[in-house]
């Protein structure tokens, strides 16, 4: 059985390898999101963007709303959305 595994398992190869590196990049991506520093910083960096100018107090909220749901996982919807 071995042998057919290893006959019929290895032109899938390197498709099984993509795969598993298109799941890796998924849970760094996944990890960076969920991380309070990260999350502090982004927060910080659309607040200053509100300060300079640069972005509306709509665009601001809905930038902040973004953060924290995507910190909360895409679950359910962001209090005041």
């Amino acid at each position: 059985m071995g042998l057919l595994s290893l006959v019929f398992g290895w032109p899938v190869a390197p498709l099984r390898g993509v795969i598993r590196l298109g799941e890796l990049i998924q849970e760094q991506v996944e990890r960076e999101m969920r991380d309070p520093t990260v999350v502090r910083h982004r927060l910080e960096e659309i607040e200053a963007s509100r300060a300079a100018g640069l972005i509306s107090e709509e665009e601001e909220a809905l930038q902040m709303r973004e953060v924290l749901q995507g910190m909360m996982g895409g679950f359910g919807p962001v209090e005041g959305r």
